[in-house]
């Protein structure tokens, strides 16, 4: 008697490109956010919060720049890795899943300082942030996800 076929791996590979790609569609919504609070800073326009307010009082803060870069534009750039790093990880390129795992986390632990920034030090809250920050959360639940089907 014969064994049938393992078709679990097909269906592992399957899923854990569909999780890989979500994450490239989810970046992109990081990636679009964190353009726009780049181009406002860089014009000199203050961002209007509509949700909540607090917006210039963050994005003015010395917290908003490193060294003079936008924390924005420093965002869509790891956004812009991410995208690209999904991408190549759901075309099963194990290098790209394991630095995206790696600039996800560092990601992760950034937004938790910035979150608390904004709720202890600034003591204002940035909807754009807080979008930044569910996006973020999000990659990370995402990658947690595919790491465990592994």
């Amino acid at each position: 008697m014969t064994n049938p076929p393992d078709t679990s791996q097909p269906i592992q590979s399957r899923r854990r490109t569909l999780l890989y790609a979500l994450a490239a569609l989810v970046s992109l919504i990081g990636l679009a956010d964190a353009i726009y609070l780049t181009i406002e800073h860089l014009s000199g326009r203050s961002v209007r919060c509509t949700i909540v307010s607090g917006c210039s009082e963050v994005l003015s803060s010395e917290y908003a720049t490193v060294r003079g870069i936008p924390l924005a534009m420093i965002g869509a750039a790891a956004y812009f890795a991410v995208f690209s790093l999904a991408v190549l990880a759901a075309y099963s390129y194990r290098w790209a899943a394991k630095s995206l795992t790696v600039i996800v986390g560092l990601m992760f632990i950034t937004t938790l300082w910035l979150i608390y920034l904004q709720a202890f030090v600034i003591k204002h809250f940035c909807q754009f942030c807080l979008l930044s920050a569910f996006v973020t959360f999000i990659l990370t639940v995402l990658i947690v996800i595919s790491l465990r089907r592994n």
